[in-house]
């Protein structure tokens, strides 16, 4: 097997923390599509992607305890075993609600990928350079939602809407494959005691009791949940709002893509030597402006590509350098407890995610100003947050 600090290793693992934007932003051209063919209304069918965020959010919580327990590698395996299946099952759903049950168990299996993934960041890097790892592997991510869209714009047009899920199990037995042949154990602290459930809550009671973990959670969650709320409504504004076709709604989320690809980048030359507090600081103020000049171009102009793409892809390059420091900075006190963390630390990531588009969808009214109004509300919970918190 590679060593677990190669390239091949964090290839995989960028695969890995990739399987929830994946799995979202492949259909997401879909989305008004299933409204006509499922006979539904809108706040429905983005009830397949609320839905999703939840159990990716709860599923988190299992994988970290069980990794800490019995190891990285077996854990990553029955999660992506599960994540193949329930992508099948997607696949072949005949109503919606049966394509909002398996969304749900999809995003349990899809949860074991960027909990462990981080996990494993934190055994081999250790915490010093575990924020310019994680920076790299976010930037090399978002090459997903920058190609994602594209490719289920493609495949929606002319093979139909179904198409994206096989995609995805495709993707699934890949990264089983991968993971069997070419991940060894970086586990080397396994906690015998990590499910008793004494220790357990003990554990998340010491975690959440730590009010410097809390002030980064709430950081990720801001600067996350602003990056939901466009995923949950683009289609909408674009497709619906502006006209855009499929395909070029895909082009036009890799503008906004580029920019987090940019902003992830930026992190990783200059996390290490700029710190941890510096770099949060310059991203959720870059994040505020584009949120802020979003809301003014969605209420004072009609609604057109660049009055979107543009402002988001600002808030962006703010998300990408405010993330991957922000959740070193939550995960790297707890070498022995890392995936525990991690899990918590994703749980209030994904639970903003979802409430954020549960409420982007219910005041859905075919206009930006709902959607770009979430997103700068967001924008300024994450400034808020290292500004009153991180930084005392």
């Amino acid at each position: 097997m590679p060593r677990s600090d190669s390239l091949v290793i964090r290839v995989l693992l960028t695969v890995l923390v990739g399987f929830g934007p994946l799995s979202t932003d492949l259909y997401l051209p879909s989305l008004p599509m299933l409204v006509t063919v499922f006979g539904t209304d809108i706040a429905t069918v983005q009830l397949t992607l609320s839905v999703f965020l939840i159990g990716f959010a709860g599923g988190q919580l299992l994988y970290g305890p069980l990794s800490d327990r019995f190891g990285r590698r077996p854990v990553l395996m029955g999660g992506v075993v599960l994540y193949l299946v329930a992508s099948a099952a997607c696949a072949l759903a005949q109503t919606v609600d049966q394509l909002v049950a398996a969304r749900f168990v999809q995003a349990l299996g899809a949860s074991c990928g960027p909990v462990v993934a981080r996990a494993v960041v934190r055994d081999v890097y250790g915490r010093d350079r575990a924020a310019t790892v994680l920076a790299y592997l976010a930037m090399a991510m978002a090459l997903g939602p920058a190609v994602g869209p594209m490719i289920g714009g493609f495949l929606t047009a002319h093979v139909g809407w179904r198409s994206t899920f096989l995609a995805l199990v495709g993707l699934g037995a890949g990264a089983l494959v991968a993971v069997a042949l070419l991940l060894a154990e970086t586990n080397r602290h396994r906690d015998a005691d990590a499910l008793r459930p004494g220790r357990l809550m003990g554990n998340y009671a010491r975690v959440l009791g730590d009010r410097r973990f809390l002030a980064y959670a709430a950081v990720v969650a801001g600067a996350y949940g602003g990056i939901f709320a466009f995923l949950s409504a683009s289609s909408f504004v674009l497709i619906g709002g502006v006209g855009l076709s499929p395909a070029l709604y895909g082009l036009s989320f890799g503008g906004v893509a580029l920019g987090y690809m940019l902003g992830s980048f930026a992190a990783g030359r200059v996390s290490a030597r700029l710190g941890v507090a510096r770099m949060i600081r310059l991203g959720t103020l870059i994040s505020l402006a584009g949120g802020a000049a979003g809301v003014m171009l969605a209420v004072g102009w009609p609604p057109s590509v660049l009055a979107v793409v543009l402002p988001m892809a600002v808030y962006n390059i703010g998300a990408g350098l405010t993330l991957p420091n922000a959740m070193a900075g939550a995960v790297g006190p707890y070498p022995t407890m890392a995936g525990l963390v991690s899990s918590l630390l994703g749980f209030i990531q994904m639970g903003a995610a979802a409430l954020a588009g549960m409420v982007v969808g219910h005041l859905n009214n075919a206009t930006a100003v709902p959607m770009m109004g979430a997103i700068a509300l967001a924008s300024l919970v994450a400034f808020a947050a290292h500004r009153l918190f991180v930084r005392s």
